[in-house]
């Protein structure tokens, strides 16, 4: 039968006859046959089988096996044993080479045949030891998919024990010699198909056998991680990554990222590979493993293979969202690792000249997919540009593409940045090493106290936090300029952009710091501030005369000459000529004096930059003699700001100085241009140098407290400060008029209002009885609201900054007492109640002001606010001279102040204190005080609310700044990224430092947040200071 078998599939009769004929052939397999013709038949099978010239021959070899082995079982068997078997595995079949996949076809064909014999065991012996030479071998794909399709069927032929975990990892590095060189779709559809059948195999195998799977994954480690240039692991590892349970992403990462044995290089090589994973077409959760990788590597803080890996391989993974398939996965490891990559815009705008033709791509095809994928584009790309702002010539385009999709708020793209940051404990794996010391949660930088410098942090925090003075600085072009105001840009930009939690201003305290200033001693804050906004000032004057023949850059200088900066002073400036600080922070305030003999009048108009409010005095202590420390003197300013009076042009100006500015008052300006005796009259919030000859009694009227013993609030303080003053008996007033001492009445009103309002609350004073500074530790309840009037009057462009009287001075012999202007004489008033909001307080915390510590508060307020919808101001509120509308009945704001007061609460506020910085509310800086009497508010800034400052510029970027700010110059922003990446390497060296003596070393450490019994400014390991220990130590009662 065989003879004519192998005759009919050679001969050249016609497909139908043959085919018949072969049924014939399969018929007679049920009539008995002897051994001899039985095997003739296998082996012609066989070799039809295995050698067949055409896929006939191929198909009667397996249907005349199929039937003889069926009804002639014992003859197969003897057939197709274990010599057989072993023959074909290790020689092949006869031209036939061993490891073509026809040999392994053909054994899975006969083991279905023998399943159920007793001899099939045999093989399964054999088959095990034999398929792990044959996956030794590195099979190629083909021939493992149809080796994987056996195991599949016949799992008793997958090794045993440690044999099994041998095969599963020689199986792996089978995976990682696969490649398909074909580009066709056929061939790459084919070549998936049979990765995914050899991934499945080991996914059987885990199942069954859980001890190979964690061998398994150091094999793919290893593979993945070799630094080999002449190999490179396939990319069809990737099939075996969804097969790994995720509940294993946490324990496996930690335990490769905290392994001292794998190196940079190493771990850099695995990562970049497992990003190329992204390619695979079917694999699942690729992105989940590469993202929770990138979280391990972080945790660790090794930075430097975090950056190496993202700009090798971002522009990568962005190529890979034009592919559907894996869209999604590299959706979410670009989002990942570009907003977790914040110290530099490197990786961003690598990517950025592509986004507007991706947009534009999947625009045009409209499907719903497509729009929800760049829904999520967008918001990417929206949060990268706030992040790094600066660059409108590249983010223009993107703009205009995306423009038809939504914008995320600024809340949520705050939250985003935060939570992805490398440094963000939120980013690390839960319990992973330990805590980060990046940016704390809030977002916000602290300043490092270099040796009792509490009092410059505090400014500068409150300052920074001044957001329209802030952005105003850091839109400044100050190239190439050595100023202190391109200092304090530095300051700012670090600030604001920095990856570290907190940030030395060393070079600003050298530039900034007061000549008088001892260092590393405590000092007055409300000096400080003062000095500070005077040098800028000052400093911006001069830069526009040296600058009055160039192009007006930068700090905005006119062409004007000084002798013009000088002549323009007195008469007063516009407002594009005013320094920045003058726009910001500069208002105006008229002291009106009149004599109560003759009525005549004076006034004189100075300009000031903070307002100092003096305590209302208690009966108690209205007699005695009461001197304000001179350190916290008012800031009755010229056109200098910091000066404490105007001057007469052909005299020296005097300059501010702490030895000279308790001397400097009203009545020298007096004496200097009407020619006066030495008479000198003060006011409650003016300081004098205690002495023995110089005793002086503040009279004013002081408005009562309800209810008694009520909290005094900086509206009443601010109504003491401008209620009228009684100038009698030591302290009456020369009167011109009279030609004689005269008792007078002084008042003062507010003309122009600054942007930003400065209260210096005079906390320190002298006692005279103990000749000591002590501090008035008295609470004062913080208004969220402030309203402060302002009286402005018809003529008052014409009043000059020195003393006005009606003096015709071409008449210069005439008496000037006869031209002094009466106060019967009316003047048009236009009285207005102009809104503030409370944006920062800066407080002191000890007994003195020789000791303690300063922190503030403060919060974000722009001027974009409109106040007519929180401050309204009825017609009935014009004030009439006495000023007794001011200082009587309830403010027209406090029902306005208390329900925003409700609303506020919940609010950002954050805690500056030095290096920490803390989310807190509005309701822990009233209660401050109360709950640690030696925390007392001392400087307050408050934002006026207008619609339109005119100060803010224009963003060339469509509105993307960072935190609203505008983009910085390139040389900052230079100098902000190659600090980051310092300060990256900075904690990869420290990580791995504690990494080495994690053994011996334990750590410990406070929550941030402060309990009801260690306050924010106490010396303990909260505080903002350099130590530790009460205010009962001596060597430690500044910090």
């Amino acid at each position: 039968m065989d003879k004519i078998l192998e005759g009919l599939v050679s001969s050249s009769h016609p497909l139908p006859l043959k085919r018949m004929i072969v049924r014939k052939v399969v018929e007679s397999a049920e009539h008995g046959l002897d051994e001899a013709q039985c095997r003739a038949m296998f082996d012609l099978t066989t070799r039809l089988i295995l050698e067949g010239g055409d896929p006939f021959q191929r198909q009667v070899g397996h249907q005349v096996l199929e039937a003889y082995a069926r009804y002639h079982r014992p003859e197969f068997e003897s057939f197709f044993n274990k010599t057989f078997v072993l023959g074909l595995l290790q020689r092949g079949y006869r031209s036939l080479d061993r490891k073509d996949v026809a040999i392994l076809d053909y054994i899975h064909n006969g083991l279905r045949l023998i399943r159920s014999c007793p001899s099939v065991l045999d093989l399964f012996g054999l088959l095990q030891a034999e398929l792990l030479r044959v996956v030794g071998e590195r099979p190629e794909p083909p021939l493992c998919a149809r080796l994987s399709d056996l195991l599949t069927d016949f799992v008793q032929c997958v090794p045993k024990g440690k044999l099994a975990i041998t095969f599963c990892q020689q199986l792996v590095r089978t995976i990682g010699h696969f490649q398909c060189v074909s580009t066709r779709e056929k061939e790459l559809r084919e070549y998936v198909s049979q990765v995914t059948k050899v991934s499945s195999l080991l996914q059987n195998i885990w199942k069954a056998e859980p001890s190979t799977l964690l061998p398994s994954l150091q094999e793919v480690f290893a593979s993945i991680s070799s630094t080999d240039a002449s190999f490179e692991p396939s990319v069809a590892l990737a099939s075996l990554v969804q097969h790994i349970p995720l509940q294993m992403i946490t324990v496996l990462i930690r335990s490769l990222t905290a392994d001292p044995n794998v190196k940079d290089a190493s771990m850099t090589q695995a990562l970049c590979r497992m990003i190329d994973w992204l390619s695979w077409p079917l694999a699942q959760h690729v992105d989940t493993w590469v993202i929770a990788l990138l979280k391990g590597l972080a945790a660790v803080q090794k930075f430097t293979i975090l950056i190496d890996v993202t700009l090798l391989k971002i522009e990568l993974v962005f190529n890979r969202l034009w592919f559907p398939l894996v869209r999604p996965g590299a959706l979410a490891v670009l989002s990942h690792m570009l907003l977790s990559f914040q110290h530099s815009p490197e990786a961003f705008h690598v990517i950025v000249p592509h986004v507007v033709n991706l947009v534009h791509s999947f625009k045009s095809d409209g499907l719903p997919s497509s729009t929800a994928f760049l829904v999520q584009v967008t918001e990417l790309v929206h949060c990268m540009m706030y992040h790094y702002s600066g660059f409108p010539d590249l983010y223009e385009p993107v703009l205009e593409a995306v423009k038809d999709f939504p914008k995320p708020s600024e809340e949520k793209i705050k939250l985003i940045l935060n939570q992805s940051a490398w440094t963000s404990q939120s980013n690390a794996l839960a319990s992973c090493l330990s805590r980060l010391s990046g940016k704390s949660e809030t977002g916000k930088t602290g300043l490092i106290n270099l040796g009792n410098t509490c009092y410059m942090n505090s400014v500068l925090q409150a300052l920074f936090m001044a957001t329209d003075f802030r952005r105003q600085v850091l839109s400044l072009n100050l190239n190439g300029c050595n100023s202190l105001m391109k200092k304090l840009q530095h300051l700012f930009a670090f600030l604001a952009h920095t990856q570290r939690e907190a940030y030395a201003p060393r070079i600003f305290f050298e530039a900034s710091r007061p000549p008088w200033f001892t260092p590393r001693s405590q000092q007055d804050c409300s000096e400080y501030l003062r000095f500070l906004l005077d040098r800028l000032h000052e400093e911006e004057k001069i830069l526009r005369v040296q600058s009055s023949h160039e192009p007006a850059e930068g700090l905005g200088c006119a062409d004007t000459s000084l002798q013009e900066v000088t002549s323009k002073a007195a008469a007063g400036t516009s407002d594009n000529e005013k320094t920045l600080i003058e726009r910001m922070f500069g208002g105006k305030l008229r002291t009106h004096i009149c004599c109560l003999n003759c009525r005549s009048t004076s006034q004189k108009v100075e300009a000031f930059t903070d307002l100092s409010l003096a305590f209302c005095p208690t009966p108690a202590v209205e007699d005695l003699p009461s001197f304000q420390d001179p350190a916290s003197l008012p800031t009755a300013q010229d056109d200098g700001l910091m000066q404490t009076s105007a001057v007469d042009p052909e005299e020296e100006p005097v300059v501010y100085s702490p030895a000279t500015a308790a001397f400097v008052c009203d009545s020298t300006v007096n004496q200097r241009i009407l020619g006066s005796p030495p008479v000198e009259f003060h006011c409650a919030e003016n300081s004098s140098v205690p002495s023995e000859s110089a005793k002086i009694v503040i009279s004013k009227d002081v408005p009562p407290n309800p209810g008694g013993e009520a909290t005094p609030s900086v509206t009443d303080l601010l109504n003491y400060f401008l209620a009228p003053e009684i100038l009698t008996g030591d302290n009456q007033y020369y009167c011109e008029n009279c030609a004689s001492l005269q008792s007078a009445e002084k008042t003062m009103q507010v003309t122009e209002e600054p942007e930003y309002l400065i209260l210096t609350l005079l906390r320190f004073s002298y006692d005279q009885k103990y000749h000591v500074r002590r501090k008035i530790l008295d609470n004062v309840s913080l208004p969220l609201v402030l309203e402060l009037p302002v009286k402005r009057t018809a003529s008052f462009s014409s009043l000059s900054e020195s003393w006005s009287v009606d003096v015709d001075f071409t008449d210069i012999n005439e008496n000037l007492a006869k031209k002094l202007k009466p106060s019967t004489t009316e003047e048009t008033f236009c009285p207005k109640l102009v809104p503030y909001l409370l944006s920062s307080v800066v407080v002191h915390s000890g007994v003195s002001s020789e000791s303690g510590h300063y922190y503030s508060y403060a919060r974000n307020i722009t001027g974009t606010e409109s106040s007519c919808q929180v401050c309204p101001q009825p017609e009935h509120l014009a004030l009439a001279p006495s000023q007794s509308c001011l200082l009587g009945g309830e403010s027209p704001s406090a029902a306005i102040d208390q329900d925003l007061e409700n609303k506020e609460m919940s609010q950002e506020w954050f805690l500056f204190n030095d290096s920490r910085v803390t989310f807190t509310s509005f309701q822990s800086v009233q209660k401050i005080t109360s709950r640690f009497p030696k925390d007392t508010a001392y400087v307050l800034l408050y934002k006026k609310q207008s619609s339109a400052n005119g100060l803010r510029s224009d963003n060339p970027a469509g509105g993307v700044w960072v935190n609203g700010d505008p983009p910085l110059q390139k040389e900052l922003m230079d100098a902000i990224t190659k600090d980051n990446k310092l300060y990256l390497q900075e904690q990869e060296l420290n990580a791995r430092a504690r990494a080495l003596q994690a053994a011996s070393a334990s750590c410990s450490f406070r929550p941030n947040g402060f309990d009801d019994n260690d306050p924010p400014g106490s010396c303990g390991p909260t505080g903002g200071g350099g130590g530790g220990g009460g205010f009962n130590t001596v060597g430690r009662l500044v910090f």
